[in-house]
């Protein structure tokens, strides 16, 4: 019990008062807030409308409107770390995720599990009266418990969230996607000719989840965890919302950051004088080598535009208007979101926080993809074949990404993008809307903040204090600063001093005003991290980094190298890995079986997911079926694993038997027998 009992205990309840306090759950005091995270994925700085972004982004710029926009508002530059910190206040690297959750290596800064020391959010609100809902892209969870033998420990519903549905990992398919419902797999409700779309589906979840409460408390506040999977890779969404890009990006990437710097001159995100990096701002596979002569690698190489062909333009303009259209698209549904919250007459006293958890996402090189298997295998893209693909794009045919360029230009006006420590990668747009308590409408802050500092606003605006021990958990200290001094106040002076970056190999600290950051290639494998170069930038003024600082003062780049470490110490950043993204994802993790000879798997099951599933690859193998077939010419699968993009199955057709292997969608094996 948390209050002691008052009441009076006789033998006889006659002569006996009763006492409901320790009983009782807890309530939210009168009036209470309700609370809205929405965070998107890969959305750069400066694709949205209030950031001075191409993408119409009508609802998103009702929330600014009603609120303010932060200029200087930072992330973790990956997806799991940056959630870590949005939820539980700490550095990624103290709750062990210094890399996704399925780059996890064992260490106490990158075991992809969050200790219980470090509560999240709804474990906090949940247990004072708040509702905790959660839609969408969790990410918080290592990939060994992500299936239905593992406890749910590191689910959302074992970290404070009372209703889930969405997906456990990084990405999923927007139109047949992996989900989740509370503590099991489902099915998706509908499919995509009868027009479903994960965003729809989620905000659907969403809304039923805060009326299933109001029906029976109107009054009690909620805490949603909105996190829909755009515009992470792959990039679906309905032809209608793409075509109404056709033709935007024809000018180029590189075009299209000159438009954008200017649209955000003109709305007062960034000074006057801010000025363009450069297109490879630091190197390319001609110009730059890793030690020990390593290969700068592709990946992270622009091509120019003026050096592409007429055909791989085309390419390249349908991309982006694959991503824009899936931007609007997620839009549209927080508008459902708006427009629910408005008519019940909740929207003047929610807060609403929306961010995205890193900058744009650089992942699909320089020729962009229409399937993530070939990347994920190492397999070069074919531009002719993804040429004959073009009105494909976004469609469940495909399971595409932009080239590289677009995600410079969305991170407009900074260099580089997500996995790097450079601005491109860690700063984001962050929009608080708090209609009720925060007077200022469309106001623009230019505060130094981080993702560690949401959830200390947060409890700060709630009038509530970190609790000393969470289910018996000692807690932790939280590191992150509450904002709300800034809400009504556009220059009262910044209260955080340090912050420390590292993620892959790319490492940065800020310090009142300043930033180091190395040029460290991330997911290089080139080590010798002594050697790095650091650069110097007064990002208090350049915003870009475009103005290395580092030959003019280097006893202050020193002083700032020397506090990352220290930072990095008290942080537990260490070891740094920087391995390839093959030999991360190939890293042994624990299994909750050992392998084994014969996997048996029985129908009307769940998915077993694939890394619990069987392991094929470079082996041979038998797979053999216990069929009962009820008349002639039944058909029907067996087995299958996969999808469209790689995978095998084994199914009945017109009397045979039919085994397909499908190499990540490029070549498939199609094996018929006789029954």
């Amino acid at each position: 019990m948390s209050k002691p009992f008052k009441g009076t205990i006789n033998v006889d309840i006659r002569d006996s008062v009763p006492d409901w306090a320790p009983f009782e759950p807890a309530k939210a005091p009168d009036g209470a807030p309700s609370v809205v995270y929405i965070v998107l994925d890969d959305v750069g700085f400066s694709a949205i409308g209030c950031y001075g972004g191409p993408v119409e982004t009508p609802n998103i710029d009702r929330i600014a409107a009603s609120g303010i926009r932060y200029t200087q508002w930072h992330t973790t530059a990956l997806c799991s770390p940056t959630r870590s910190c949005l939820l539980t206040g700490r550095n990624h690297t103290r709750n062990s995720m210094a890399c996704i959750t399925e780059a996890a290596i064992g260490f106490p800064n990158a075991s992809g599990t969050i200790p219980p020391e470090n509560g999240m959010l709804p474990e906090i609100l949940g247990e004072l009266g708040w509702n905790t809902y959660m839609t969408g892209k969790w990410h918080l969870c290592p990939t060994d418990e992500m299936h239905l033998a593992s406890t749910r420990r590191n689910w959302p519903t074992g970290r404070g969230f009372e209703r889930f549905y969405g997906f456990l990992g990084a990405e999923t398919n927007q139109w047949h996607p992996d989900l989740v419902y509370d503590n099991h797999p489902v099915d998706q409700p509908s499919q995509p000719e009868d027009g479903y779309h994960l965003s729809v589906d989620l905000t659907d979840r969403a809304l039923e989840f805060i009326q299933d409460a109001k029906a029976v408390a109107p009054d009690k506040p909620f805490f949603l965890y909105y996190t829909p999977g755009a515009c992470h890779a792959p990039h679906h969404v309905p032809k209608e919302w793409i075509e109404k890009y056709k033709g935007h990006f024809d000018m180029g990437y590189e075009a299209m950051r000159e438009q954008t710097l200017e649209r955000q001159r003109q709305l007062g995100i960034v000074p006057e004088d801010t000025q363009l990096p450069p297109t490879n701002p630091i190197g390319t596979p001609q110009d730059r080598k890793g030690p020990d002569d390593k290969p700068f690698p592709q990946l992270d190489f622009t091509r120019p535009w003026a050096s592409l062909s007429d055909d791989e333009r085309k390419l390249f303009s349908r991309m982006a208007e694959v991503y824009a259209g899936f931007l609007a698209h997620a839009d549209d549904q927080i508008g459902r979101l708006l427009a629910y919250l408005e008519e019940t007459e909740q929207l003047e006293n929610t807060i609403i926080v929306l961010v995205s958890d890193n900058g744009a996402s650089g992942e699909g090189g320089p020729n962009g993809s229409l399937n993530e298997n070939k990347f994920i295998n190492q397999i070069p893209d074919d531009i002719e074949t993804n040429l004959a693909m073009i009105d494909e794009l976004g469609s469940p045919k495909t399971y595409n990404h932009y080239p590289n360029g677009w995600a410079m230009a969305f991170n407009t006006p900074f260099k580089m993008w997500k996995r790097y420590e450079f601005n491109g990668g860690t700063s984001d747009p962050c929009i608080i809307s708090w209609p009720k308590s925060i007077s200022a409408r469309g106001e623009i802050r230019r505060q130094y903040h981080h993702a560690i500092d949401i959830v200390p606003t947060v409890l700060d605006c709630l009038g509530v204090d970190a609790p000393d021990t969470i289910k018996g958990h000692v807690q932790t200290n939280i590191d992150g600063v509450s904002m709300r001094y800034s809400f009504n106040d556009a220059t009262a002076p910044g209260r955080r001093k340090t912050q420390f970056y590292s993620m892959l190999g790319s490492r940065a600290i800020w310090h009142e005003g300043w930033k180091a950051v190395s040029t460290h290639r991330s997911i290089s494998g080139w080590s010798h991290f002594n050697d790095d170069t650091w650069e110097l930038y007064h990002v208090e003024v350049d915003l870009a980094e475009t103005h290395d600082l580092a030959d003019e003062h280097p006893e202050e780049l020193r002083e700032l190298i020397n506090l990352w470490f220290a930072e990095a110490g008290a942080n537990a950043a260490f070891p740094l890995d920087h391995r390839s993204a093959v030999e991360i994802l190939n890293t042994p993790r624990p299994e909750l079986t050992s392998p084994r000879d014969r996997y048996l798997y029985y129908p009307s099951t769940a998915p077993v997911p694939e890394a619990q599933a069987v392991n094929i690859r470079n082996r041979n193998y038998i797979i053999g079926a216990r069929v009962d077939i009820p008349a002639p010419g039944a058909s029907g699968v067996l087995f299958a694993y996969g999808s469209h993009f790689g995978g095998h199955t084994l199914y009945i057709k017109n009397n045979r038997l039919h085994y397909v292997y499908n190499f990540v969608g490029m070549h498939d094996q199609h094996i018929i027998d006789r029954l």
